[in-house]
């Protein structure tokens, strides 16, 4: 099979190559073609480009970084005709019988539509078009957590659309395209301004960090006999309450479990001045919690999402591991701190948050997957397997979600009334801002679908930025969220919560 891809003639970008790799699977011919178009250039993009190269990325390379033509592939051979076009560019579609995939960017055309959205205010709804049938063929929103910048953002927007194309090159079943009602279109910038605009906000973000920990999660629990969140689709009910932790470390992710008689709720456990975190716990009793933080599992790399199930007569923790590219499964061995290494459920990608169900017979392992330069929290991929130890068989359609308000996991799954729900992060307005509330529709090893019925977000009764996590066991509920934590506050705190220990065990704080 033959793939061309058009580009602007004007303008070959980094982005391009990568996408000319992506789609190069060896049984695959990348051939591009070069096309003079009659698009305005905007005046200095490049130099703009190369300004945040040097302030904000500190001289990584990036998708908008400009490269000669020759670096991003083979130009067409005579008389090889393309079995697929994919063209950036305007020019007129293919005969009927192939595919002529057009990428838009809220309905615009290329590099330029992309540019655009994102001048506005917003990266782009990403739709790929196919010119002969004018049909769209798939569809999705990008998440911008990983985007520094009018480049960065660039970066992120090519590489879900480079997501998206490889999946409908390779041929395997596409979901029903994601659709989108109407565009958030700000007051759009240039391209100077946005630039400058950017790098303010870099600035400023550099001295808050230098003032204050940030992100800094707390974890929220509270006891309730009667509805929770899953019933009031709101935070309303009993008072949150906080477990307090150190000024230089957060907890975030709680999951609870109650095992041989006591319960625990587990928890990513962040040094702030390492930058790595473990998964710690801290036993709960009918009035909150009982004795210290203690650290249960710690690896060489980055832990967090401490998911946990029970099967065949032991509890089995899944944390999250997307620095070692694997999903791994450890077993309990002496509850709550003595963990094993069992088995690698998946290994050789970044799989986020990973969550499983059991379902008519099978288990489903949900987790938000991520492929070159894009988002971490946009893109959805589910697995499924006879046992919990495999093997596990991806998704013939993965990814089946590209959204960043709706792909992400953020807790367990539970079922109201024979109906199976998941809650899942919201996004849009950055990484962890929001809960949704799903209801599963389908889902077999060949099909998947949700619809979003609630959205949570922090307020009154969750002060903070943010709110990424819901789970339940027994009468304790679990959530989590942000709070500004300045790091000149830590002899204070260091004091204060050592008398508090000393005088009753750990302390639970009200919000």
């Amino acid at each position: 099979m033959i793939v061309e891809l058009r580009f602007d003639a004007d303008r070959p970008r980094e982005w391009m190559r990568r996408l000319a790799r992506r789609l190069d699977d060896g049984q695959t011919t990348i051939q591009i073609a070069w096309i003079k178009t009659q698009a305005p250039r905007p005046a200095g993009l490049q130099a703009l480009f190369e300004l945040e190269r040097m302030l904000l990325r500190n001289g990584r390379a990036c998708g908008a970084d400009a490269i000669s033509k020759e670096a991003c592939g083979n130009l067409p051979h005579q008389g090889c005709a393309p079995d697929i076009v994919i063209d950036f560019t305007g020019g007129e579609p293919e005969s009927a019988g192939k595919l002529h995939l057009r990428p838009l960017y809220d309905g615009a055309i290329g590099e330029d539509g992309a540019l655009a959205a994102i001048l506005a205010g917003d990266l782009p709804f990403i739709a790929i078009r196919d010119e002969v049938s004018g049909q769209i063929l798939d569809a999705g929103k990008p998440s911008a957590e990983v985007a520094d910048g009018l480049s960065g953002s660039l970066d992120t927007v090519m590489a879900r659309t480079a997501t998206l194309l490889s999946a409908i090159v390779s041929g395997k079943p596409r979901p029903v395209p994601l659709k989108i009602d109407g565009q958030r279109h700000l007051h759009s910038k240039s391209p100077t301004a946005y630039v400058l605009s950017g790098i303010a906000r870099a600035i400023a973000k550099r001295i808050y960090h230098l003032c204050c920990y940030s992100p800094h999660w707390r974890v929220g629990w509270r006891h309730t006999d009667g509805a929770g969140v899953w019933q009031s689709k709101d935070l309303s009910g009993s008072s949150w309450n906080t477990i307090p932790s150190p000024v230089q470390r957060f907890y975030a992710d709680p999951f609870a479990m109650t095992w041989k008689g006591r319960t625990f709720v587990f928890f990513e456990d962040l040094d702030h001045r390492v930058g790595k975190g473990i998964i710690s716990a801290i036993e709960f009793g009918a009035t909150g919690p009982v004795g210290p933080v203690l650290p249960v599992l710690e690896e060489p790399w980055h832990l967090s999402y401490p998911f946990l199930i029970e099967h065949d007569d032991h509890l089995w923790m899944i944390p999250e591991s997307t620095g070692h590219r694997d999903v791994a499964l450890y077993r309990c061995i002496e509850f709550p701190n003595r963990w094993e290494r069992h088995a690698t459920l998946l290994s050789g990608l970044e799989l986020a948050d990973a969550t499983i169900v059991r379902h008519q017979g099978l288990h489903y392992l949900f987790g938000a997957s991520r492929d070159d330069a894009g988002g971490y929290s946009d893109t959805l991929s589910i697995f499924h397997a006879n046992d919990l130890l495999g093997p596990w068989i991806p998704f013939a359609s993965n990814p089946v979600l590209l959204d960043r308000t709706s792909a992400r996991p953020a807790g367990n799954f539970v079922t109201i009334d024979g109906r199976l729900w998941r809650p899942i992060q919201d996004c849009a307005e950055g990484y962890g801002c929001a809960l949704k509330l799903a209801e599963i529709v389908e889902l077999s090893p060949t099909s998947f679908s949700q619809i979003v019925r609630h959205t949570i977000g922090p307020g009154p009764l969750w002060p903070g930025r943010k709110l990424h996590t819901l789970n339940r066991c027994g009468s304790l509920e679990l959530i989590d969220g942000t709070s500004i934590q300045p790091k000149m506050s830590g002899l204070g705190f260091a004091r204060q919560a050592s008398a508090s220990r000393s005088a009753m065990g750990v302390e639970a704080t009200p919000v």
